[in-house]
């Protein structure tokens, strides 16, 4: 039985279109310190809300800024593209390479986790929190990619 959970190799374009300003866009407002909470006020409808001095509540509409929500779209949504859609050459070896890969960024990434809950504190501790929402896709496309220019770089040697 042959499984595959991969995305076209097309759709990779689409990824790195929406992974890569996302992740820039991230970056400057995490260095910068910008608050982008204000930009793109609408009406959205919650689940859940619980306002900062409100009353919270199920099932509603409420005024939100959504730049956030575009960009952990955008972020995720791209990551998850470029990572997991195919290689043009796709085979047991680039299949290996993305499994190590994955594994790689996923013991990376809780470490991470593990030593901030250790040693970092407060509102800097729920940064770390939440940057790790974007991390895991970061350290994987990277490996992975990295990986594979070693292989191609070690194959063009071999001819």
């Amino acid at each position: 039985m042959k499984t595959n959970f991969l995305f076209p190799n097309s759709w990779k374009i689409v990824g790195w279109l929406l992974f890569i300003p996302g992740i820039i866009l991230v970056l400057i407002g995490s260095f910068l310190n910008l608050s982008i909470d204000d930009l793109l006020q609408t009406q959205v409808w919650a689940l859940y809300s619980d306002p900062f001095l409100g009353t919270s509540g199920w099932f509603e509409w409420v005024e939100n800024g959504i730049a956030d929500e575009l960009l952990t779209v955008m972020v995720i949504g791209g990551g998850l593209l470029v990572g997991f859609s195919k290689m043009k050459n796709e085979d047991e070896m680039i299949a290996s390479l993305r499994y190590e890969s994955l594994v790689w960024a996923t013991y990376l990434n809780y470490g991470i986790i593990l030593f901030t809950t250790l040693f970092v504190f407060g509102v800097a501790y729920m940064n770390v929190l939440i940057h790790n929402l974007f991390t895991l896709l970061f350290f994987f496309i990277l490996r992975f990619h990295y990986r594979i220019y070693c292989v191609s770089k070690s194959a063009d040697h071999e001819e």
